[in-house]
């Protein structure tokens, strides 16, 4: 616990890992859920410094600390839950944890299912197992889930009046025990600032993937299925969108109907749809070849339902990994477009926009763009580490 405390979560994880004779996947993923409660309440009380804090202040901190304990019970008892016939403690740990993924730790959950799936008889390991064993991946995934987790139990711990009302009393002042990061050119804590912005970049990001993956992924099944003339229509028109440069597209988007988030999602989103529809239609081409395709043809299944059940879900694998770094390309794309003052409003804690003001005082004050960027590049190489793992995790080879 001294480690996390230090700054060295390793030691921590390494010392907790001595205590099981054989970590199995849903450990791996109680312990990160444990450590990433302890850094959030770690964080958390770091506004107790504050003159005013947050009227649900405490019920935030007494919900991280029952999930921290909760979760290193958990974590402890897991081994005995595995090994002992299903009953009413199994099922009760299968919920907790399941609730405790609601305050946005979703390493909860996926232990949750891990945890599951030791009932059932099976020889392969999961892709989530296969992420458990890779570290790098495991690391992205932990910084991932402490923005997001921070992002949900800021609602409670942190007082929103921080991050924008202005004090002018308070300008520009150097990092101190009051404003551990400093404030900006109008007295806003900067500190505050970044935790509220990552719930902008993150939602942001995410949208703007999960839009076109659903677009463009239906649209590349539908043509990389049929083929010849509705393939053409579909890719020739598609075609004409992708020659556009997606930043180019979005700035025109958001400039016709002005700056907002809604429009900053709508703006990446279309921009993606051609990329995913070319991946997703790619896998279709070889996996409608396959003899289980052709045996549903044969029995007489409608091409809607062998799209649906058969070719998408076999034809994914491509799409879930190139997804997985779209959304890093979203993060970097919104705070572009907010640095340029064409995302999100300029009042709206985001990382872009507090860079953007950063910028104006790199010689003077250059805390104010440094600690924004390291935000970014932590969240987008956290993508790109979690990408590579689901990549290496999707190898066959591995699925052994």
């Amino acid at each position: 616990m001294f480690s996390v405390l230090l700054g060295n979560p390793f030691n921590f994880i390494s010392g907790v890992l001595l205590l099981f004779r054989k970590v199995q996947a849903y450990q791996y993923y109680l312990l990160f859920s444990v450590l990433v409660d302890l850094t959030i309440l770690v964080i958390s009380l770091i506004n107790l410094t504050k003159p005013t804090l947050n009227p649900q202040f405490s019920f935030g901190i007494g919900l991280l600390v029952t999930s921290l304990v909760l979760h290193w019970l958990l974590l402890l008892v897991s081994p005995k839950l595995a090994q002992t016939e299903t009953g009413i403690g199994f099922w009760l740990s299968i919920l907790a944890m399941g609730l405790l993924a609601l305050t946005g730790n979703v390493l909860s959950a996926v232990a949750a299912w891990l945890l599951f799936r030791t009932r059932q008889e099976t020889t392969r390991r999961s892709i989530l197992a296969n992420i458990a064993r890779h570290e790098v991946a495991m690391f992205g995934l932990y910084v991932i889930t402490v923005i997001l987790a921070l992002a949900v139990t800021s609602y409670w711990t942190f007082e929103y009046s921080y991050a924008v009302e202005n004090n002018y009393s308070a300008i520009l002042q150097s990092p101190s025990w009051l404003y551990p990061l400093g404030t900006d050119n109008f007295g806003r804590d900067v500190f505050s600032r970044l935790v509220f912005g990552g719930r902008i970049s993150l939602l942001v990001g995410l949208l703007a993937t999960f839009a076109p993956l659903l677009i463009g992924g239906f649209l590349g099944a539908v043509a990389g299925y049929y083929s010849h003339r509705i393939d053409q229509t579909i890719m020739r028109l598609l075609d004409i969108l992708y020659a556009i440069p997606g930043i180019l597209l979005a700035i025109t988007i958001v400039t016709a109907f002005g700056t907002s988030t809604q429009n900053l999602i709508l703006a990446l989103s279309i921009g993606g749809i051609p990329g995913y529809a070319r991946t997703m239609r790619a896998s279709v081409l070889q996996v409608k070849q396959m003899e289980y395709i052709e045996a549903a043809h044969a029995v007489g299944v409608s091409d809607a339902k062998i799209i649906l059940k058969h070719v998408i879900p076999n034809a994914s694998a491509p799409m879930i990994i190139r997804s997985s770094l779209t959304v890093a390309t979203a993060v970097i794309s919104t705070s572009s477009l907010s640095y340029l003052g064409l995302g999100v409003e300029s009042h709206i804690p985001e990382w872009g926009n507090i860079l953007r003001i950063g910028s104006d005082y790199l010689e003077t004050h250059p805390y104010l763009a440094i600690y924004p960027g390291l935000a970014i590049i932590a969240l987008v190489l956290s993508f790109n580490f979690l990408g590579d793992g689901l990549r290496d995790a999707l190898d066959p080879k591995m699925q052994k």
